[in-house]
């Protein structure tokens, strides 16, 4: 808080225009205190309220501007943009593919080359209908072809905006993926500061909570399963590469909120990290080879 020309400690309504929202709000953001003072009766005495509870409603409205600025600021964020992008992205194509089975279904009955699926209805689109049945049909696989179109538009979207956000996450996982994470963390900053157990598993709350009650195993990864480090990796060991990849994201999400510059050496480590577990793969398989040919007598020690 502060002390006014007086020597009165006024607090956060020192200099404040009692009738604008803003600047009390900004005054609250931005105001301190060493120590709790009866402020309405200060407020009161410097003349900013007339009474007690004329100064609460002013502190109400100050602090509901303040709250109200706050979202605004944290909805422009460019972490912000890109999960409501993700979020598009998923409920166009979602949608989409949901009235192109519709549309499929209406087109059949009208036409007899009517193909299913968004190929589909784009080729009914195309069509020029005859009848008020025919031009619902041709409206409805417009829609369709729109939001398709709309779901691409987005995903390109996200594919220039998540490096930009954050570099390395981006780099390191996929635009999309990235885009993806961000998004069940609730943020960048959020992601940054998970462990990489739980980055391991975000995506995969239901079978971890199936899990948790004894209903099933539990799960080794979550979205993360997507990216090609851990889906082509063999199954023995692709808990050990999801939790690798977990841990470089983790890494990479903190280097992105906190300095936000591009650093090889993750990636490069990262890539060690999946050669070595790749190579058991190669190991177990060569050795199943040698253990297979002893078998079956074509090759050994006295073969020779």
């Amino acid at each position: 808080m502060t002390d006014d020309s007086r020597g009165t400690e006024a607090g956060w309504f020192a200099g404040v225009d009692p009738d604008d929202p803003a600047s009390g709000a900004t005054a609250v953001q931005e105001g301190t205190a060493d120590s709790p003072r009866d402020w309405p009766r200060l407020a009161v005495e410097s003349g900013f309220t007339a009474d007690e509870q004329e100064y609460y409603d002013r502190l109400r409205e100050a602090t509901t501007t303040a709250t109200r600025e706050a979202v605004r600021e944290r909805e422009r964020a460019d972490d912000r943009q890109l999960i409501h992008a993700i979020r598009a992205v998923d409920d166009c194509e979602r949608t989409a593919n949901e009235l192109a089975e519709r549309a499929a279904e209406w087109a059949g009955g009208l036409f007899d080359d009517a193909s299913p699926g968004i190929d589909g209805a784009r080729e009914v689109a195309r069509r020029e209908p005859e009848t008020d049945a025919e031009r619902r049909a041709v409206s409805l696989s417009t829609r369709v072809v729109d939001l398709a179109d709309e779901r691409d538009e987005l995903a390109a979207y996200v594919e220039r905006v998540a490096p930009a956000v954050a570099p390395n996450l981006s780099a390191m996982a996929g635009p999309e993926l990235a885009a993806r994470l961000i998004d069940l963390a609730g943020g960048l900053e959020s992601l940054a500061k998970k462990p990489s157990g739980t980055v391991q598993l975000l995506g995969a709350e239901d079978a971890l909570f199936a899990h948790l009650s004894g209903r099933a195993p539990s799960p080794k990864h979550g979205v993360i399963y997507t990216h090609e480090f851990v889906r082509n990796t063999r199954t023995e060991d692709r808990g050990s590469a999801a939790r690798a990849f977990a841990g470089k994201l983790t890494l990479a999400a903190r280097v992105d909120h906190y300095s936000g510059t591009f650093r090889e050496e993750l990636h490069e480590d990262l890539r060690e990290r999946m050669a070595t577990i790749r190579a058991r793969a190669e190991t177990h398989s060569d050795g199943a080879d040698a253990a297979g040919a002893d078998d079956d007598g074509t090759t050994g020690v006295g073969d020779e």
